[in-house]
């Protein structure tokens, strides 16, 4: 198999994050490809090879794979053990990462993932709030009812647990602080070695203006 993912700026590309952890921490080779979103004279054409326009993408000889959700099945239908064995489990992993993916607008808007930084907030929407203790629920209640095989979501890492991985740097970044299992497990989250290889990687990566963030690094 020859995949190449193209994926954002790895400071501030979330959604990029996601497949990027998946197939390295579940060891899936694959080269990465950095495309830049830069609004220059050479953004059409960079633009391209993207069929949305968006990253991250998932090429495998030439059959392209875009959404981090439609890659993430993809590579489960190729990979086995991307999904708790489990029926049950399985049902409850889709859901959740599915919730991630369409949900959590106010978490999104207010604690944009920028790998490097901390910025402790004072206040907090009650939009932006409501969203973290559903996250805060989300672990706590999954690691209750699957996860005590293991350190993760369901015990072993799944796509469930890709999926959750930029909320763990958006909480460091933010100084979230969550109690309990939701605290394990997002300590448990950053140890794991792709976390840290992408943390350690972000360090180098450009450094752009907010301003410019949604307009220059648009995400699916």
């Amino acid at each position: 198999m020859a995949y190449t993912l193209l994926i954002g700026n790895k400071n501030y590309s979330s959604w990029s994050l996601r497949p990027w952890v998946l197939m390295r921490q579940a060891g899936i080779p694959f080269r990465e490809e950095i495309v830049s979103l830069r609004p220059d004279a050479a953004k059409p054409a960079r633009m391209g090879r993207l069929p949305a326009g968006r990253v991250p993408c998932l090429d495998d000889g030439g059959l392209v794979v875009w959404d981090s959700l439609a890659i993430a099945e993809y590579l489960a239908e190729r990979h086995l053990g991307l999904w708790p064995a489990d029926p049950t489990a399985r049902a409850w992993a889709r859901s959740i990462s599915a919730e991630m993916h369409a949900g959590f607008g106010a978490l999104r808007e207010g604690m944009s993932m920028d790998v490097r930084s901390r910025r402790p907030q004072r206040k907090r929407s009650a939009a932006l709030l409501a969203d973290i203790a559903r996250v805060e629920r989300i672990w706590t209640e999954t690691r209750e009812r699957f996860g005590k095989g293991g350190a993760m979501l369901f015990g072993t890492f799944t796509v469930a647990d890709a999926f959750y991985a930029p909320v763990a740097f958006r909480f460091r970044t933010y100084g979230v602080a969550p109690g309990g299992e939701a605290a394990a497990y997002l300590g448990s989250l950053l140890a794991l070695p792709a976390m840290q290889e992408w943390d350690r990687a972000a360090e180098g990566d450009e450094r752009l203006a907010d301003h410019d963030l949604d307009l220059l690094y648009p995400d699916d």
